[in-house]
């Protein structure tokens, strides 16, 4: 599993701890920044990520600013990203197993370290169930279709 991780100064601190933690558990990552609390856009760093996630060089991605919503909305405005932003697990479950999920927000201001590190386990070891499911991710695709040309 090969996973890309990303972002801004507000998100870096969990981003750091993150890094850590899937690397103790040998999973190969690669950080697309930032790398210092300098202030800077969260929306550099989404596309980054989404990009490389999009065009299937990693699996996965992670990313982090201060409450994950302006991050998760900038890299859902690359198609075939399905960013969701997860404050829990059961939603970090849920995203992958009934949306298909492919890149993980959290929001450094929101989320403690121990529940942050639970929810990418989850979101990480979770499977997408398809089906029903895949149906409802058609249709967001054909929504892509019509609005991003």
């Amino acid at each position: 599993m090969k996973i890309a991780l990303g972002s801004d100064h507000a998100g870096l601190p969990l981003k750091e701890e993150i890094i850590k933690h899937l690397k103790s558990k040998h999973i190969e990552i690669k950080d697309f920044g930032t790398y210092t609390e300098e202030s800077c856009d969260y929306p550099d760093f989404a596309l980054k990520v989404a990009e490389k996630v999009k065009s299937k060089e990693f699996e996965f991605g992670i990313l982090v600013c201060g409450t994950g919503i302006g991050i998760s909305i900038a890299a859902n405005k690359v198609p075939g990203i399905r960013a969701a932003l997860c404050s829990d697990t059961f939603s970090a479950h849920a995203c992958r197993e009934h949306n298909n999920a492919n890149i993980l927000a959290l929001g450094q201001r929101i989320v403690g370290l121990g529940l942050a590190l639970d929810i990418v386990d989850t979101f990480l070891s979770a499977e997408f169930q398809g089906d029903r499911h895949q149906r409802r991710i058609d249709k967001i695709s054909e929504v892509e279709k019509k609005y991003c040309k």
